[in-house]
C-alpha cells in the first residue's frame, strides 16, 4: 500500500496531467470541417430539427444525444466518506462517476455540482433539467433527504433516476451474499446480518437483502447511538423504523454475537477481534468504510481463519465497487427506454453479476490485475470491473427485466444480437 502523501501526489498530479485540468471533456459526434457543416450543425439547418422534435418529441431519441447522455447531479452534502465539503468541492468525484460510465458502459455525462440543501429545491432543479437527459444518476447527497428527492424525482420525471449511494452497494453487495451463502453452504433466509450505518446505503442494503430472501426479524440495524430497536425515540427517522426490532441488544458488541454476516457502511476501525470472534462459524464480514474499513483486513483475517472478507478498497480480495453496477444498470435501462430502475431490474443486476463470478475468468482480467488468478471462492465473490463481460451479462439482464415489467418503451425482442451489439460497442475501451 502506498502512503497518504503518495497517494496526495499522485492523485493531484493525475488530475492535471499534461496541463490540462479535469478529467473529461466534451467533443462533438458530427463533422465540422465546412461551411456546409456549419450550416447543418447549426443554423439553418438545426430549425427542421427543431421542428421535428416540436411535432414529436420522442424524435429527441434520434436527433440528440439525449438517449445516451446522464446527468450526474450533488450538492456534495455526503462526499465519499468525507461528509459534508459543498458543490465545488464534489466536482472531481462527479467528473470521475464521468469517467467510468464512458469507460465502462460507454454512456456520455454532463457532471452537475447544485450548491443547494434544500430537498424541495433540488427536486425542482432537476426535473427542470431532465428533458436534456435520458437518465440521471444522484450522488453524494446526505440522507435522509437522498430518499425524498430521489422518490420525488422518480415520480414525476419518464427517464432512470437512481441513487447510487443507496442501490449501487446494495446490488453488488448482494450478489456478493448471494454467493458468499452458497460457498458456506447457508440458507440465506436463515442467516443473521448487522447493518451497521443507518444511512442511505445501509438501508438500501438492507432493503435488498430481504429482496433476496433474508429475513426481515433477522436483521439487526446499528448508527451511531447503537441498536436502532423498537421504543427508541433519538435519531430515529421513518427508514430507520422500518427495521427497528424487538430486542435486547443494545450496542454493536450485543448486535454482533452469533451473527452470520456484518454489513459496514458506517466508520473505521469500530469492529474488534473480539466482536468478530463472537460470529458464528464462517463469518462474513463486509466493511465498507473507505479508505479504512470497519476492520483491519490483517486483522480480521488473522483473527479468524474461517472468515470471508469484503471492503470497498482495490488492494484487498472482494472489492465491492459500485462501477460494477451503475454504467451497466444505465446501458440496460437507456437501451430500452425504461421509465424507471425497478426493484426488479436492480435485482436481476445482482443476480447477473453473481452468476458471472462463477464463470471461469479471461486470462485479459489476469493481466488487468497484475497476473492474479480468479476463481470462484472465499477470496472472488464478485467479478472484476476490467472483466469485459459484464456489461452482457448485467445490461443484458436489466434490459430483460425492464421488458418483462412493462416498463420499456422500446423493448429489445433479440436478444443475442442485443449481447453482440454491447460487445462490439465496447472493444475500443479494451484494445
Amino acid at each position: 500500500m502506498q502512503n497518504q502523501d503518495e497517494l496526495k501526489r499522485r492523485a493531484l498530479e493525475y488530475h492535471c496531467l499534461d496541463g490540462v485540468p479535469g478529467k473529461v471533456s466534451v467533443e462533438p459526434s458530427k463533422p465540422c470541417k465546412t461551411a456546409d457543416d456549419l450550416g447543418l450543425a447549426y443554423t439553418p439547418g438545426v430549425a427542421k430539427v427543431v421542428l421535428a422534435i416540436e411535432e414529436n418529441p420522442e424524435d429527441a431519441y434520434k436527433y440528440t444525444s439525449k438517449g445516451n447522455l446522464v446527468a450526474v447531479i450533488s450538492n456534495g452534502t455526503a462526499i465519499l466518506g468525507l461528509g459534508d465539503r459543498g458543490p465545488l468541492a464534489s466536482k472531481p468525484v462527479m467528473e470521475g462517476k464521468g469517467v467510468l460510465f464512458k469507460r465502462f458502459a460507454d454512456i456520455d455525462v454532463f457532471d452537475l455540482e447544485i450548491d443547494e440543501k434544500d430537498p424541495d429545491k433540488i427536486i425542482e432543479m432537476v426535473k427542470a433539467l431532465s428533458p436534456t437527459f435520458g437518465g440521471v444518476n444522484l450522488e453524494d447527497i446526505k440522507s435522509p433527504e437522498c430518499f425524498k428527492i430521489e422518490q420525488e424525482l422518480i415520480k414525476s420525471c419518464n427517464i432512470p433516476i437512481f441513487h447510487d449511494d443507496q442501490h449501487g452497494t446494495a446490488i453488488i453487495a448482494t450478489a456478493g451474499l448471494m454467493n458468499c451463502c452458497e460457498i458456506v453452504e447457508k440458507k440465506i433466509e436463515d442467516i443473521k446480518i448487522v447493518v451497521n450505518g443507518a444511512g442511505a446505503a445501509g438501508i438500501s442494503c438492507a432493503k435488498m437483502f430481504v429482496a433476496a430472501g433474508a429475513k426481515h426479524e433477522n436483521i439487526l440495524m446499528c448508527d451511531s447511538k447503537g441498536v436502532v430497536y423498537k421504543g427508541r425515540t433519538a435519531g430515529m427517522t421513518p427508514e430507520k423504523m422500518e427495521f427497528a426490532r424487538e430486542t435486547d441488544a443494545r450496542t454493536l458488541a450485543d448486535a454482533m454475537v452469533n451473527a452470520d454476516v456484518f454489513m459496514g457502511l458506517s466508520v473505521a476501525d469500530c469492529v474488534t477481534p473480539e466482536m468478530l470472534l463472537s460470529m458464528d462459524r464462517d463469518p462474513v464480514v463486509f466493511a465498507m468504510s473507505n479508505p479504512n474499513p470497519e476492520i483491519d483486513y490483517e486483522l480480521a483475517m488473522s483473527t479468524r481463519s474461517d472468515l470471508i472478507m469484503a471492503t470497498g478498497r482495490s488492494d484487498y480480495p472482494n472489492q465491492i465497487n459500485n462501477v460494477l453496477g451503475f454504467p451497466f444498470i444505465f446501458r440496460g435501462a437507456m437501451d430500452v427506454r425504461s421509465v424507471i430502475i425497478s426493484e426488479g431490474m436492480k435485482m436481476a443486476a445482482a443476480k447477473a453479476l453473481a452468476q458471472l463470478a462463477k464463470e471461469p475468468v479471461p486470462e485479459s482480467v489476469a493481466k488487468a490485475y497484475g497476473g492474479v488468478k480468479f476463481s470462484f471462492g472465499r477470496n472472488y465473490i464478485v467479478p472484476k470491473p476490467f472483466d469485459p463481460r459484464v456489461i452482457e451479462y448485467e445490461a443484458v439482464a436489466v434490459a430483460k427485466a425492464a421488458c418483462e415489467e412493462g416498463l420499456a418503451q422500446q423493448p429489445i425482442t433479440d436478444w443475442e444480437a442485443y449481447r453482440v451489439s454491447l460487445v462490439k460497442r465496447m472493444e475500443k475501451y479494451w484494445k
